[in-house]
């Protein structure tokens, strides 16, 4: 998955059903070091993981020249909280400022709606710094996951 883009030529638009097997694809493939470094990966359950909670309802491509390059999802959760997942990004696009501009749009849309965001990375993850630079903070963790909060702003 070799994308090269620049910060003006990505787009995002609604995900359907059929975009399932490029979000798991690119789940393994971005999560994959992390995973390995704590000794959790597995070839099978890490595609698995997403195609079982996929609604297509709830999430987002990334696209670069019309083509698939991210995702992200942004699901509500049960006390009126949003719950940022899968959000992945082409290695190739990663660190030039499109994640935080994907990121910087959904925190736009539940500041308005005036709800908390919450998520979960991997211990030692690099995305932890991103949601910390836009505002989250720790909720809790354990030996593999991080569980982050960001209240809604005015």
């Amino acid at each position: 998955m070799s994308i090269r883009a620049t910060a003006q030529t990505w787009g995002l638009r609604p995900a359907t059903p059929e975009d399932v097997e490029a979000m798991a694809e690119l789940r393994a493939v971005v999560m994959r070091p992390d995973l390995e470094r704590l000794g959790r990966y597995d070839e099978h359950r890490v595609r698995q993981r997403l195609r079982d909670g996929y609604e297509a309802g709830h999430a987002t491509v990334v696209e670069t020249g019309g083509a698939f390059a991210g995702c992200v999802t942004l699901r509500p959760g049960g006390s009126g909280e949003r719950w940022l997942e899968s959000f992945y990004l082409s290695p190739g696009l990663q660190g030039r400022g499109i994640g935080s501009a994907v990121l910087a749009g959904l925190l736009a849309r539940t500041d308005a709606e005036g709800v908390p965001v919450r998520l979960q990375v991997l211990q030692g993850s690099p995305a932890r710094r991103l949601y910390e630079r836009h505002g989250f903070t720790v909720e809790r963790e354990d030996a593999v996951d991080v569980y982050m909060v960001r209240a809604a702003r005015s």
